[in-house]
């Protein structure tokens, strides 16, 4: 699924989104032993964490199916598909014996989405004037996370000009997350950068020159030298 969000200044970019996370509560306690036994394409294993891994594939979609009856359903890559996969596991569930409340309590807890802004950018600059709200640590993580308060987003952003976008719990919030940032990352945008191969930069262009004239003074004085001895064997 594709946002299409503001960028603030006229334009607009396309965010991706890659994954959505949401739960559901059925409201009735499940014997996972039975679901695992009767149910294709799941996991069990109560030693290693309890509760039933469940997918499918039309939406695809992966189910953690928890005991108490609460189901957290991840893999989805929009609203609609995430709806549509919570009611065809508590269909499932249902046919196996057990019998899931008429109305899932369904709540999206996280969107991830990325985009692409198409210009690298400066982050040690970005991370210096908001440091409020930003902090980069390249040793550890190679991207500069950014916290915005409102929407409560979290922004990686990457020297490349790479987004990605979490925390989100509507697509609205992604967006507007987007739209907010975008101006900054604008502001902190890298100038005179050089694409290797193919474009020359003027710092390559005056190093050509003084290189040769460095390797003509050398030869310069190899053959002034070479002279003088020839003239003392005189």
């Amino acid at each position: 699924s594709v946002i299409e969000a503001s960028d603030g200044l006229g334009g607009t970019v396309l965010i991706r989104i890659q994954n959505m996370s949401c739960t559901i509560n059925l409201g009735v306690r499940l014997d996972l032993r039975q679901i695992a036994l009767r149910c294709r394409n799941t996991e069990f294993n109560p030693r290693r964490f309890a509760a039933v891994i469940m997918r499918i594939r039309e939406p695809r979609a992966t189910a953690l199916i928890f005991a108490s009856g609460k189901m957290c359903v991840t893999g989805t890559k929009s609203t609609h598909n995430a709806v549509l996969a919570s009611k065809k596991f508590a269909l499932i569930i249902e046919k196996v014996g057990f019998n899931p409340a008429q109305e899932l309590d369904f709540k999206v807890q996280n969107i991830v989405g990325t985009a692409d802004v198409g210009f690298p950018i400066r982050l040690e600059g970005l991370v210096y004037a908001h440091s409020t709200f930003a902090s980069y640590e390249p040793e550890l993580f190679p991207g500069l996370i950014y916290r915005l308060v409102q929407p409560r987003v979290v922004i990686l952003i990457f020297v490349s000009g790479k987004v990605v976008l979490t925390g989100a719990k509507t697509e609205k919030d992604m967006s507007d997350a987007f739209t907010r940032i975008y101006p900054v990352l604008v502001e902190f945008r890298k100038q005179n950068v050089t694409t290797i191969p193919g474009i020359s930069s003027p710092v390559l262009a005056n190093v050509a020159p003084q290189a040769s004239a460095n390797s003509a003074a050398i030869a310069g004085g190899s053959t002034n030298e070479s002279s003088q001895r020839e003239m003392e064997e005189v």
